[in-house]
């Protein structure tokens, strides 16, 4: 009787006190209605952010920028397993046009619709191979589930097309809100869009004689009738501050992860035989060689591991403290240095290779140059002036002109060593930076050459080679069976397989 009474109580109240109830339990200060500028907030941090700590080192162990020396780490032994295949990120994307206000600012918030739907698959389908396009985002308006996928030659064609699309809804937008990189100005948006299509079309190089993609000529009509970056002002990055959730994603604070990486011979022994002296503003040199007598302006006290090496090997390498650690600049200043996903300098590189490649009759040199200068610069006017960063070789302005001239002199000839040479300082140029992309150029390319040690690889397939893709997620297999076993079958003879190349690589 005592808890019917109690229940019948609670009837009373629940029903008599509704209104009241929502009343308590609102938080005055938060917002009540979506705008949309809540949601292209979230993204555009969404598709430009990168994780933190560990998480955001783990690209760069695939990269060969460092070594791990925690434990036995699967990208830098070229272990690879399943990824994820989500766009929930952008399924509500469509309603920023809708609760835009304005015609013209309702084009602007369909052009970052459609720039972010490109980023999105372009990844997806990079990783993967064929992915669900056509019917991806279906689940809500068309309550389609069990999207089929689409061959990776018609979702490239598509991602090229929405980036089209992106920059002719900009072209006829205007400035908009809610953008924490370019403070949603159209014209930068623009030379993001035309900038991230020559991206995608340098990665579809092997097909270059495909007259469906019509690689060449929309190469050459992007560059020379649309918009793209033009300095480092324009990179697709997002700047870095002190505040909670906007620091480094390396700094150290909170952060157990600092005494792991090490410095790789990949990218230390390329910048040694370059002379180059972005290697004193990438990494600290070796104590043991400075106690030895070498002074920190001095190549030879900057020593990095070969990530090829068994992991024993590598411990016992790191009990000599005959190494070199991350330059302090990643992990003492809370600002850091912004984080690119596309860089000015990697886009200088792309139309070098195009120039290179004959796309386009622009010198190649030229390009290549540019490229280097201009991560030179970013890494200048992105690091405090002090000897603790740069170990007393500043790249200032004199040191990157009589550099890039010498580069420029030994630009090679023959067309293939030109490829090498630009993928390498594109590589270069992206330590820390960018992802998984300077991965992408490498699978295409075989460029740079890095070591692969048959005897530490977690490829068992393979050991002697690195993974060309990562395995479809599992929840595919167990939720949509039927379609991705039927992309399997299409592309990979039935065997989710990570050495198995995908259209793009043929």
């Amino acid at each position: 009787m005592k808890k019917l009474k109690y229940i019948l109580f609670g009837l009373v109240i629940a029903g008599s006190s509704c209104s009241k109830f929502d009343e308590i339990n609102t938080n005055p200060e938060a917002t009540k209605k979506v705008t949309s500028a809540m949601i292209a907030t979230r993204i555009i941090i969404n598709i430009a952010n990168q994780p933190t700590q560990k998480g955001f080192l783990q690209p760069y162990m695939l990269n060969k920028n460092i070594v791990w020396t925690e434990f036995v780490e699967s990208y830098q032994y070229n272990g690879f397993g399943s990824t994820g295949l989500s766009f929930t990120s952008i399924n509500d994307a469509h309603f920023m046009a809708q609760f835009a206000g304005t015609e013209k600012l309702a084009k602007s918030y369909d052009g970052l619709m459609y720039f972010a739907r490109a980023v999105k698959f372009f990844e997806s389908t990079m990783d993967l191979g064929d992915i669900p396009y056509q019917d991806a985002l279906k689940g809500e308006t068309d309550k389609n589930y069990f999207p089929k996928y689409d061959t990776q030659k018609d979702v490239f064609i598509g991602v090229l097309a929405e980036l089209e699309r992106a920059d002719q809804l900009f072209a006829e937008g205007e400035k908009f809100a809610g953008d924490p990189m370019y403070g949603g100005d159209p014209v930068k948006w623009r030379k993001l869009v035309n900038s991230f299509a020559l991206h995608v079309l340098i990665q579809l190089s092997k097909k270059e004689s495909d007259s469906d993609l019509q690689i060449k000529s929309k190469f050459q009509q992007i560059l020379a009738n649309k918009p793209i970056f033009t300095s480092n002002a324009d990179n697709y990055q997002l700047i870095r501050s002190d505040k909670s959730g906007q620091i480094y994603p390396f700094y150290k604070v909170g952060n157990n992860f600092t005494i792991y990486p090490i410095m790789s011979t990949e990218i230390i022994d390329r910048l040694k035989t370059l002379q180059d002296r972005r290697l004193f503003y990438y990494a600290a040199p070796s104590p043991v060689k400075l106690e030895g007598g070498m002074s920190q302006q001095e190549f030879g006290a900057y020593v990095g591991i070969d990530p090829s090496l068994v992991y024993d090997n590598i411990t016992a390498i790191k009990s000599t403290r005959d190494y070199s650690k991350l330059n302090d600049r990643y992990t003492e200043i809370a600002t850091g240095e912004p984080t690119q996903q596309l860089s000015y300098s990697q886009l200088c590189f792309i139309v070098a290779e195009a120039a290179t490649r004959g796309w386009i009759a622009d010198p190649a040199v030229d390009w290549y140059k540019k490229g280097v200068e201009a991560s030179m610069k970013f890494i200048y006017d992105n690091t405090p002036n002090a000897a603790q960063f740069h170990h007393d070789m500043p790249l200032d302005a004199t040191y990157i002109s009589t550099y890039v001239t010498g580069l420029g002199a030994a630009f090679p000839v023959a067309p293939e060593a030109r490829i090498e040479a630009i993928i390498t300082q594109k590589y270069l140029a992206s330590f820390l930076q960018s992802e998984f992309y300077t991965y992408y150029d490498y699978r295409r390319t075989g460029y740079p050459k890095w070591k692969i040690n048959s005897a530490s690889s977690l490829n068992s397939e393979a050991p002697d080679r690195i993974p060309v893709r990562w395995k479809y997620p599992s929840s595919e297999f167990n939720y949509n069976t039927e379609n991705v076993d039927a992309a399997v079958a299409r592309q990979y003879d039935g065997v989710d397989d990570i050495n198995k190349l995908m259209w793009i690589l043929k």
